[in-house]
């Protein structure tokens, strides 16, 4: 393999993107339920597809700011995440997404939050109705936790360190 001159600009990872079946029910989830806040959303007529970008600790002034300011601080922020939803999908009884499912030959296995308290927040999800995967009491690995979207995507939940 040759040697390639590494690139001096700064480099972050911005986002990852899952598409969803039904964008309520993932929003109630993301949103109201985990507390991300929506920094924007669009809607693409002739792709038939509305986008949702999602992310934690977002400051007031940017939830109550322009579009403008909106953008330019999901620009220069990380950790966000973007749903993606093809529109009719929500009302296709047989439509699923399958490949993230912990699939054998697929890439895809979760994304992960950290939170302050693991067991009073998977307290909290539980009380919510949210459904895990892996609770804390189970499998080898005790400090962590696994809950599931409204499509089935895992979601990792690890403490904090003090």
């Amino acid at each position: 393999m040759a040697t390639v001159q590494k690139s001096t600009q700064k480099v972050t990872l911005n986002h990852i993107c899952i598409r969803v079946k039904d964008p309520k029910k993932s929003l109630h989830f993301y949103r109201d339920i985990l507390g991300m806040h929506v920094l924007n959303s669009f809607d693409s007529e002739g792709g038939k597809f509305s986008n949702y970008f999602l992310g934690f600790n977002v400051p007031e002034e940017i939830q109550n700011g322009t579009e403008e300011q909106k953008a330019t601080y999901r620009s220069h922020t990380t950790g966000l995440i973007e749903l993606t939803h093809n529109w009719g999908t929500e009302t296709d009884d047989a439509f699923e997404y399958t490949g993230h499912k912990n699939q054998p030959g697929n890439g895809y296995a979760h994304i992960c939050i950290v939170v302050d308290d693991i067991i009073e927040y998977s307290s909290y999800l539980e009380g919510a109705g949210v459904p895990f995967r892996k609770k804390l009491s189970e499998g080898v690995m005790r400090n962590i936790a696994f809950v599931l979207d409204p499509d089935g995507y895992s979601v990792e939940l690890i403490e904090r360190r003090k």
